[in-house]
């Protein structure tokens, strides 16, 4: 793996799961399981990044978060890389110019828990991100409706695929987006730091 940057054979179908994974759990592994068979992927890359801007505390050290990943999430499509530490990218848009460029012939899906569609309007450049790869959205306890009645799920209504339809985002072309509904895991980073299990 060079620069952070994993093996992508010609033509593959890649997720991309961000975040900090501060810790990584199991329900990061739920919904990467769940959008492998779901939205038509070959694999699933976690992107485990730096920091997040949207956040006023750091994380844990990048290498402890690398590591713990690696542990839970033990599978042959699955691979965990520090690519945005590596390409000095701190925002998502960033991130995939940056990958669609050292990657021109693999065909990437940005992957998303419901929570954070809704606050995706948001995020810096996320018209940019809409227009250059398929989204698929996976549902999170609590999170179903507001996702899906948010502004950025309003802005891109025409774009979206019905989940019956959900095996063809991975060979759609942006702007295209997915919205699924999981069998529910509640694991939170968040609460695993509260109950000091982590830090």
């Amino acid at each position: 793996m060079m620069n952070g940057l994993p093996y992508a054979p010609r033509g593959r179908v890649i997720g991309l799961l961000g975040g900090s994974f501060d810790p990584p759990h199991a329900g990061h592994v739920h919904i990467t399981q769940e959008a492998l068979k779901r939205f038509g992927l070959d694999e699933v890359w976690w992107l485990v990044s730096p920091g997040n801007p949207l956040k006023d505390h750091g994380p844990a050290d990048l290498g402890r978060r690398m590591a713990a990943a690696r542990a839970i999430m033990d599978h042959p499509q699955v691979k965990v890389s520090d690519f945005e530490a590596h390409a000095g990218t701190r925002y998502t848009a960033r991130t995939i110019m940056a990958l669609q460029a050292a990657c021109p012939q693999t065909r990437f899906v940005w992957l998303m828990g419901a929570d954070n569609l809704a606050q995706f309007h948001l995020w810096k450049d996320w018209r940019e991100i809409a227009s250059r790869v398929p989204i698929g959205v996976l549902a999170r306890p609590g999170d179903r409706i507001a996702g899906r009645t948010g502004k950025a799920a309003r802005v891109m209504r025409q774009a979206r695929l019905h989940p019956r339809a959900s095996h063809l985002l991975g060979r759609s072309t942006a702007p295209a987006w997915c919205f699924v509904n999981l069998p529910m895991h509640d694991a939170s980073s968040s609460e695993i730091r509260a109950k000091g299990r982590w830090r």
